[in-house]
């Protein structure tokens, strides 16, 4: 079995164009919040304020990244049709070591069309992936069966493990048919937020770093903890653990990421929101803070808000670049 590395070195953004708080979404995703006036919410002058705001924090980022030495791979949304998540491609594509290349099923049909062939031939043009094997699982929607990419799959590259918890949006038996054809373990498990919801998605309670890992115990089912724990500490990773309040504040939604210095050479970025990194108590910011090279916190208030996700869910790693 071939090693991979944990963490790429390049990123797919898609700059928002209709950003704005989906109702569809809604309905599993508990982090969205519309607006507390939605008569304003609805108006062209308050969706615009709202598009411009998504849109400042979206370039703020990715001007952040590459101020790291992170490869920032931009695409813009296109006018149409509307699609208010497109700024979250991490849903329907990711892009693997060895060339695969894998299409997502998405629960909600105003999400489908965020899949744009386009999107892919940018990060083939601009950072060099080279597509050896497509795999396309969105034939499963018809099925009424949903695996929303790295999302639903928070990724153990060097030890190819796949954890994910189950909800509307997270199929198990996905799961292990995505696991079969990667050769990755599956590790599925139950996980709700404080007030006994499933989580909508794996990566707003768990991310996996080159030395350490975090994930947000108390969500995860009793039945399921020490099971998860104890094949994160497998890993040999550090593993730090944050409850519901860190949760839902995003601290579950980071992502590290590799870069590279003249001076430090090949270093790693621990990404994360400014919402995150303020729920985190000062132990909790020292410990990640000495498992990697760098922290960038950025503020997506908006995005979070509206969005229900923060930065981890705004970026597609790109690996297996030439």
């Amino acid at each position: 079995m071939e090693a991979w590395g944990q963490c790429a070195d390049a990123v797919l953004m898609v700059e928002p164009k209709a950003f704005g708080f989906n109702p569809d979404t809604a309905r599993t995703n508990a982090f969205q919040h519309a607006d507390a006036n939605p008569a304003a919410a609805e108006g062209v002058a308050a969706g615009g304020a709202t598009r411009a705001l998504a849109l400042a924090e979206f370039r703020q980022l990715a001007r952040a990244l590459e101020s790291e030495g992170v490869a920032v791979c931009a695409v813009p949304d296109t006018a149409a049709p509307v699609k208010p998540d497109a700024v979250f491609p991490n849903n329907w594509v990711s892009f693997h070591q060895d060339g695969t290349l894998v299409l997502y099923p998405m629960q909600s049909p105003s999400r489908r069309p965020e899949r744009r062939q386009d999107v892919i031939e940018s990060v083939i043009a601009r950072l060099g992936f080279k597509v050896a094997h497509l795999l396309d699982l969105t034939h499963f929607e018809g099925e009424g069966m949903f695996l929303e990419g790295t999302g639903s799959l928070v990724l153990d590259h060097a030890q190819r493990v796949a954890y994910a918890c189950a909800s509307p949006r997270t199929h198990p038996a996905l799961v292990a048919e995505w696991a079969q054809e990667l050769d990755y373990e599956p590790v599925v498990f139950q996980a709700a937020d404080a007030a006994g919801v499933p989580l909508y998605h794996t990566n707003v309670l768990m991310w996996i770093g080159e030395r350490v890992a975090l994930v947000g115990t108390a969500a995860i089912a009793a039945a399921d903890r020490e099971r998860v724990l104890g094949r994160l500490r497998a890993s040999g990773r550090e593993v730090l653990e944050i409850g519901q309040g860190e949760i839902a504040q995003f601290a579950g939604n980071m992502l590290e990421l590799g870069t590279w210095d003249e001076a430090l050479g090949d270093s790693r970025v621990l990404v994360m929101s400014e919402t995150a990194r303020r729920s985190l108590t000062a132990d909790s910011y020292a410990r990640l803070s000495g498992c990697t090279d760098a922290v960038l916190a950025v503020p997506i208030p908006t995005i979070e808000r509206l969005g229900g996700g923060s930065v981890r869910c705004m970026l597609a790693e790109v690996f297996g670049r030439t």
